[in-house]
């Protein structure tokens, strides 16, 4: 009888202490991404997946082979916490040979468990509590939650449409002794938009004089179209002494599932990173990280030919909608392009993309998820990392509606 009793109270305290848990979850807000749900809603219902930002088609074969080649020849133990030596070299001279800016290899750069986890590294080494953080909305739904685990707030700063572009005077205007840090995005997910040497300029005039750090995820950064330069912090001396600049080889090198991303900073700011870094996931795939560097080295021309790449595919997906009811600017860079729905429907965007994916078998991304006050208007994200068959099937559906 005692037996019984004590299991029972055992089980009535572990639902207490998970029911308390939830009422006291250090993220009340959260629930599961938009990207999962999507996706997931996607899969159930058979329909043509344009929604979570992945391609559809395999990574270069070189760079599979050297990946096959580490896997075979013994590199499958512990990787360095800060990363393969022969990746970050190789990244160094990358962002020299694009940015004009040489960091150093040992102080500067450290491989990450794909970008998300730099992000919450790099927020994590500089917010406390009480600290502000401006960011862009739409803005990429994993900067939040780590700003609130650290105590911090959120200000969100809405881009401008149909471009989205920076509001300069209203960023000015929330700007106060409590910001710690701006968190800029570009090329834009999830709009595709993309700053200038002018936004850059500006930026400069707003932190520069001030004890503002930067977060850079640039995690499109060589998907920019027509012409235009991608406009990296580390460009900008001034700025680059105060920032962290991400990015991630799963964009680039059409391998999102490898999760492999990185970030540089400056020295002092990289030991901080460092620190959060080495008790999050310590280190990342060995023998991906040496196929990685190999390939990075022996073939720059992809991700100098990737811009091209992209905004073939651009153009062709856009081509297509041409016929359709949804209004579009051509995105500036990344490989999403929104589409505006107001001719087709008066809909909550939540509500058609749900709706899409059953009756039509289409799924793409709602974006007003990415607003902490969602304005009066109507896009859907479509990704176009596709081969040409994917998107003039999920063409020819959106053309039917």
């Amino acid at each position: 009888m005692e037996t019984k009793n004590t299991t029972a109270n055992s089980v009535n305290s572990v639902a207490d202490l998970a029911q308390s848990l939830a009422g006291q979850s250090k993220l009340p807000k959260v629930g599961t991404t938009i990207f999962t749900v999507m996706s997931g809603l996607a899969q159930q219902e058979g329909a043509l997946n344009l929604s979570q930002g992945f391609p559809d088609f395999d990574g270069p074969a070189p760079l599979l082979e050297r990946v096959q080649h580490y896997l075979t020849h013994g590199y499958n133990q512990y990787a360095p916490m800060q990363g393969v030596p022969a990746l970050r070299e190789a990244i160094a001279t990358k962002v020299q040979d694009l940015y004009g800016h040489r960091p150093d290899p040992d102080a500067e750069i450290t491989i990450t468990s794909g970008a998300t986890e730099a992000l919450f590294c790099a927020i994590s080494a500089v917010v406390r509590p009480g600290d502000e953080v401006i960011v862009f909305d739409p803005a990429y739904d994993s900067y939040e939650p780590v700003i609130e685990l650290c105590g911090g707030t959120a200000v969100h700063v809405p881009l401008l449409p149909p471009e989205f572009a920076v509001d300069w005077n209203r960023v000015e205007s929330v700007i106060t002794d409590r910001t710690r840090l701006i968190i800029t995005n570009t090329p834009h997910n999830p709009t595709g938009s993309v700053w200038s040497a002018g936004d850059m300029a500006t930026l400069a005039e707003l932190v520069l004089k001030r004890p503002i750090y930067l977060l850079a995820d640039e995690v499109y950064e060589h998907i920019c179209f027509d012409g235009v330069p991608h406009e990296s912090l580390c460009r900008y001396p001034d700025l680059y002494a105060r920032s962290f600049v991400v990015s991630s080889f799963g964009k680039t090198y059409h391998t999102t599932g490898w999760k492999i991303g990185y970030c540089v900073a400056p020295a002092e700011l990289t030991t901080e990173f460092r620190k959060i870094h080495q008790f999050n996931t310590f280190t990342s795939n060995t023998p991906i990280q040496y196929a990685l560097a190999d390939f990075l080295t022996m073939h720059p021309e992809h991700h100098l030919q990737l811009p091209d790449f992209y905004q073939a595919k651009r153009d062709h997906f856009c081509a297509l909608l041409g016929e359709s009811k949804f209004a579009f600017t051509k995105a500036a860079g990344t490989y999403f392009q929104l589409v505006d729905y107001s001719a087709f429907s008066s809909e909550n965007d939540v509500v058609l993309a749900e709706r899409l994916t059953r009756e039509a078998k289409l799924a793409a991304i709602p974006i007003s998820v990415f607003y902490k006050d969602p304005p009066d208007a109507h896009y859907l994200r479509l990704c176009f990392a596709k081969d040409d068959a994917t998107l003039e099937r999920g063409a020819q559906i959106l053309c039917d509606l």
